[in-house]
């Protein structure tokens, strides 16, 4: 792996445009959405808790995705 990648994987990206920190907020808005939706819709147990968690994990390789990358797709 070049050391480029690893630098970029752990750097801080900062969202330096309002246009990101809109992106970003319109990511953590829709999965909350789906989070809630889910929450009152799925029985309580583990698969739930797994549904709920990689929603999570949606959101974050989302954000990700737009911090580390210079664009903002329309």
């Amino acid at each position: 792996m070049d050391a480029r990648d690893i630098e970029n994987r752990f750097a801080f990206h900062a969202a330096t445009t309002e246009e990101k920190r809109d992106a970003h907020t319109s990511v953590r808005q829709q999965c909350r959405q789906l989070a809630d939706f889910l929450n009152e819709k799925l029985p309580e147990g583990r698969e739930k808790s797994l549904a709920i968690t990689h929603l999570e994990d949606v959101m974050m390789w989302g954000n990700a995705a737009l911090a580390r990358s210079g664009d903002v797709a329309p």
